[in-house]
């Protein structure tokens, strides 16, 4: 068996000795605290068999990919759904992609050209950051939700810039809070610059129907790109950018994540569809989300619990500075039977190490009242 190579091991040795080393976990049957499944759509066995009966009463004869969009896996039902999906969105155009980590690639290493200028919310998503290492165009971060500094680099850099597209998350997956995006908005329109919007957090979550927190501020017009992924609140896989037909277009023909790879089967896009329409559709689903969140915000105000970064979303984290502090304290809660994750540094700034929890419409308020009267325990010892 060949050796790995020394570099390697010492990258390893360090990551242990730094207390943040990565494993991959087994299945959990704890209390749910910790995956993306905000609605619950991951164990709707309505979704997937409608899935099933569907393609059974089309005749469809492939169940595998069979090849790229471009060669042989373009089913028919991906125009279906990418209409359906720009129709539910309010947007002229829509493409699927295999992953949200496909989409931020292939729409950030194709799009912003040479000459560009990519300015960028500090704690984006690591597949946005990847996306601009690959690109042509220059990026500058400015720090989080500040859009006072943000203002200054457009100030600086627009006159040399032959595009500036300003790119951040409605809601933001590390931390759960949401830029001021009507401001946001405004300032990107006072420039004339391309504003992106990564909505993965927000899809389902947030709107009258769960479009997004775009749309749910009636700013989708505004907007030049948003990325919508399906492995949260539709709990099911892919992603989908939402843009004009031209760059749809564009897309087809430049992104390399999008052209390089096997297509999504039947499937799974009949999923997708079907979990849209259940969330389209299911109100009150929603409402029990909506009454957990607020519930966790309440205890951990009655619990005095100040460590929580302020969130009106899906998302909540607690800080707990130093990853051997805060992998004890999600170890306690584990044991109590709470799948509460640690988020170490380097995912997160050193000395910002965090417990995340997630929400989810199906948590009940004996399990947030459990799960946070424990975490004020392990904290206090």
């Amino acid at each position: 068996m060949q050796q790995l190579p020394k570099s390697l091991i010492e990258k390893l040795e360090q990551r242990t000795q730094n207390d943040a080393l990565r494993q991959l976990p087994e299945q959990s049957t704890l209390i749910d605290f910790a995956s993306n499944d905000y609605l619950g759509l991951s164990k709707n066995n309505t979704i997937f068999d409608a899935a099933h009966q569907y393609l059974i009463n089309q005749g469809n004869q492939t169940n595998g990919a069979t090849g790229s969009r471009l060669i042989s896996g373009n089913h028919n039902l991906y125009q279906e759904v990418e209409n359906y999906i720009a129709t539910f969105h309010d947007s002229k155009g829509a493409l699927i992609f295999n992953s949200g980590y496909d989409a931020n690639v292939g729409f950030f290493s194709a799009v912003p050209q040479k000459g560009d200028i990519v300015l960028y919310d500090e704690f984006i998503h690591a597949s946005i950051r990847d996306g601009l290492r690959m690109s042509n165009a220059k990026p500058y971060k400015f720090p989080h939700n500040d859009l006072g500094a943000l203002k200054k680099l457009i100030e600086r850099h627009k006159s040399n810039a032959t595009e500036v597209y300003i790119v951040t998350e409605s809601v933001f997956s590390m931390d759960g809070d949401s830029p001021d995006l009507i401001a946001l908005t405004k300032l990107a329109t006072s420039y004339n610059c391309n504003l992106v919007v990564d909505e993965a957090h927000a899809l389902g979550i947030f709107g009258k129907e769960g479009e997004g927190l775009v749309q749910h501020l009636g700013l989708q017009n505004e907007i030049f790109a948003r990325i919508v992924t399906f492995g949260k609140g539709l709990g099911c896989h892919g992603a989908a950018i939402l843009g004009s037909p031209q760059l749809k277009e564009y897309l087809v023909n430049f992104a390399r994540s999008f052209i390089y790879t096997t297509g999504l089967p039947p499937h799974a896009l009949a999923t997708i569809y079907f979990a849209y329409r259940q969330v389209q559709t299911d109100k009150e689903n929603r409402k029990k989300l909506n009454d957990t969140i607020t519930f966790f915000l309440s205890e951990t105000k009655r619990l005095k619990l100040t460590t929580f970064i302020e969130s009106d979303s899906t998302i909540h984290c607690a800080i707990l500075s130093g990853n051997e502090k805060v992998k004890n304290i999600a170890l306690q809660l584990q044991n109590k039977g709470y799948n509460v994750k640690a988020i170490l540094s380097p995912t997160v700034p050193k000395g910002q190490e965090r417990l995340r929890f997630c929400l989810h419409s199906y948590n009940t308020p004996l399990e947030i009242s459990g799960v946070l009267n424990t975490l004020k325990k392990a904290i206090s010892l």
